[in-house]
C-alpha cells in the first residue's frame, strides 16, 4: 500500500493518534485515550517496519499459512481451514512496542521516538499456535520458529520489513495464538489482518503481522531484524558511547513491569482539599504485577493504590486511588508498579541501551492545584 493511502486509512480510522515521523506508518495514543480496560481499536497504536501489504477483504478466508522447516509434515492452511480444524480461543493481553518510552532516554537513541502510547490491551481471538504446529509434528531438532510476511521496507529495496521468531517453548505455550480477530471484529489490516502472531508477555515485534509462513528452525531465527542489536538488550550494563559487540546482546523475550496514568490527563487542573482520583493500568511480562504506588510530592512519599484483578493472565490491571492535595500550585503525579518478585519501575529511565528498548521508568502527569 502506498504511503499516501496508508495515512488516509489512519486518518479515517484513528483520527486521535499522534503520527511519528517515519517513512513507515507509525502512530501512538495519548495516555488519556487508553482509559478503557479493553482498548478500542481506534485508540490502538500502529507500528510498522515497512509498507503495509495490499490485502483485499475478498482474500481473507483464502489467505494461506505455510508451515515448513524442521517438521515431519509440512502443511498449508487457508484461514477458513484454520477456523474449521482447530479450537478457536480468546486471550486478553497487552501489546507493547519494545521501543515504547524511547523518547525518555538520555542521551537519545536511534529509533522511533515513542512517548508512552505505544501500548494497548486487546481481546484477541484465534487458534493456538501449538495446535497448528503439532499437526505438522516438529522434529526433535526444532528449537525456534521463523515468521514471514509480505510487507517490505519503505526504501524501495524490496527487502522484507521484518522476519521475527519465537523460542519453540513460547510458540507452544497455551497463550500464544494465530489471531484473526481483535475485540470481536475481524483483525484490521492496520493490525496485521487477516492473520498475526499473538505472543503475550513478549514485545510487539514478536507478534508478527500478515503472517504467511512459519519455518521451524534448528537454531535461533536469523531473519530480518532478528540479528545484531535489533530488539535485543546488552547482557551487562553498557555506557553511552561504549563499543558495541552484537554478540553481547540477547533477544528480548519478556517485557518489564510498567504502569500508565490514564486519568487525570497532562495539564489537568484540580481544586485543593477535594478528592482527586488517579487511575490507570499496570502490566508486566510473565511475572505478575503485585502492587502500584502513587506519589504527588516528587517521590518523597508513596501511597499504595487499589489494584483490581486482571481479566486474563496477560491483561493489564486497573489501579486507582483518591488523593486530596492541599497545596496550591504545580503538581506532578507519578505511578510506580512492582512485580511479584519485587522488581519496581525505576524513578528515572531504565538502564540505557543503544536502541532505546524497554524503558519502564515511572510515568508522570503534571497539572495544577487551584483554590477549592
Amino acid at each position: 500500500m502506498a504511503p499516501e493511502a496508508e495515512r488516509k486509512v489512519l486518518a479515517e480510522t484513528k483520527p486521535r493518534l499522534l503520527v511519528i515521523d517515519d517513512a513507515a506508518l507509525n502512530a501512538e495514543a495519548r495516555p488519556e485515550h487508553l482509559d478503557a480496560p479493553i482498548t478500542p481499536i481506534d485508540a490502538f497504536f500502529v507500528r510498522n517496519n515497512g509498507l503495509l501489504p495490499d490485502v483485499a477483504p475478498a482474500q481473507t478466508d483464502a489467505w494461506t499459512l505455510t508451515i515448513d522447516g524442521e517438521v515431519e509434515r509440512p502443511q498449508r492452511w487457508t484461514l477458513a481451514e484454520l477456523k474449521q480444524q482447530f479450537e478457536v480461543v480468546s486471550v486478553t493481553a497487552v501489546l507493547e512496542c519494545a521501543g515504547n518510552g524511547r523518547s525518555g532516554f538520555d542521551p537519545p537513541t536511534d529509533g522511533l521516538q515513542w512517548a508512552n502510547g505505544a501500548v494497548a490491551c486487546g481481546r484477541w481471538e484465534g487458534v493456538r499456535l501449538a495446535d497448528v504446529l503439532a499437526a505438522s509434528a516438529p522434529k526433535p531438532s526444532a528449537v525456534y520458529t521463523g515468521h514471514y510476511s509480505p510487507d517490505v521496507m519503505a526504501d524501495g529495496s524490496g527487502r522484507p520489513a521484518l522476519s521475527r521468531g519465537l523460542p519453540l517453548a513460547k510458540a507452544m505455550a497455551p497463550e500464544t495464538l494465530l489471531a484473526f480477530s481483535l475485540n470481536g471484529e475481524p483483525l484490521p489490516t492496520l493490525h496485521g489482518g487477516p492473520l498475526r502472531i499473538v505472543a503475550p508477555g513478549y514485545p510487539g515485534s514478536a507478534w508478527q503481522k500478515w503472517l504467511s509462513r512459519i519455518a521451524i528452525r534448528d537454531r535461533e531465527h536469523d531473519g530480518e531484524k532478528m540479528t545484531g542489536t535489533n530488539y535485543r538488550l546488552p547482557r551487562s550494563p553498557l555506557a553511552p558511547g561504549a563499543p558495541i559487540n552484537p554478540a553481547d546482546f540477547v533477544v528480548i523475550t519478556d517485557m518489564p513491569v510498567k504502569s500508565l496514568i490514564t486519568f487525570p490527563a497532562e495539564g489537568f487542573v484540580a481544586p485543593a482539599g477535594r478528592p482527586l482520583e488517579v487511575r490507570g493500568f499496570a502490566w508486566s511480562g510473565h511475572t505478575p504485577v503485585a502492587s502500584v504506588a502513587v506519589s504527588i510530592d516528587g517521590g518523597a512519599t508513596w501511597t499504595e493504590a487499589a489494584l483490581e484483578s486482571a481479566v486474563d493472565r496477560f491483561a493489564w490491571r486497573r489501579f486507582r486511588i483518591a488523593l486530596r492535595p492541599q497545596t496550591q500550585g504545580p503538581v506532578t503525579i507519578a505511578a510506580r508498579a512492582t512485580d511479584a518478585v519485587g522488581r519496581s519501575q525505576p524513578l528515572g529511565s531504565a538502564p540505557w541501551n543503544p536502541r532505546g528498548y524497554c524503558n519502564n521508568g515511572v510515568h508522570r502527569v503534571s497539572g495544577r492545584i487551584v483554590a477549592g
